[in-house]
């Protein structure tokens, strides 16, 4: 399975996906955590990159009344999965590949699990970058285990329960390892902070999110230069 095909599978397996990750202890709380780092304001316009069936989206909702969102993801059927659910009036869901997103300047932007999936990450960031305001912050909430053995080995640990439970859930074993390969495969924490810097972002900086999944889960936090 490759990077391109990646939206076609979780449009088959956006059904079970809101079981999946209400199993996951932690996982909106840690989106939640991620959410506050961009230190939204009322009134901020936000694009959220990848956000899936909307728990991403909720998590910004959370952290600050009155926020434009913008809420984008590739998968036509994760996007059915979050336009069931209640929203403020000022959320919206586009159907887009990151790299084509078109949707105006941004305060901020907030990408949950989104750049070890892009067939381009670097493109893709520069490209967001044009699509923010100048000072805008940048919070990536990621997967990202190269830099520690350990981390590497804990991760392994989890995904013998994640596939099985994936697969049983529905019935597509190939997106539940394939998300095992694409972790073990990308950037580490030192790795995707340098990617940042390389692709034009300022104060760049990562923190492990606590929980279960401490070490495998981070947060980074750049921002667009002033301009």
């Amino acid at each position: 399975m490759n990077k391109l095909e990646v939206p076609g599978k979780f449009d088959r397996a956006a059904r079970g996906y809101d079981l999946l990750v209400g199993l996951n202890p932690g996982y909106h709380q840690a989106l939640r955590r991620s959410a506050r780092a961009l230190g939204l304001r009322p009134g901020m316009r936000v694009l959220d990159l990848g956000c899936g069936t909307g728990a991403s989206t909720a998590a910004l909702v959370a952290a600050v009344p009155g926020l434009e969102v913008v809420a984008v993801d590739a998968s036509e059927g994760m996007l059915s999965r979050a336009r069931r659910k209640r929203w403020p009036s000022t959320v919206r869901f586009v159907r887009s590949r990151a790299e084509d997103v078109d949707e105006g300047q941004f305060d901020a932007v907030f990408a949950a699990y989104l750049v070890r999936n892009l067939p381009d990450p670097d493109a893709t960031l520069q490209h967001v970058r044009r699509l923010m305001k100048p000072g805008a912050p940048l919070v990536l909430h990621e997967y990202s285990v190269r830099d520690s053995w350990l981390s590497t080995a804990l991760w392994t640990v989890l995904c013998a329960v994640i596939v099985p439970i994936g697969w049983l859930v529905t019935g597509d074993r190939s997106l539940y390892t394939y998300l095992w390969r694409s972790v073990i495969d990308f950037d580490g924490a030192s790795a995707l902070r340098d990617r940042l810097r390389r692709n034009g972002f300022v104060g760049v900086r990562s923190a492990p999110v606590p929980g279960l999944q401490l070490g495998v889960v981070h947060t980074f936090t750049g921002q667009e230069p002033q301009r």
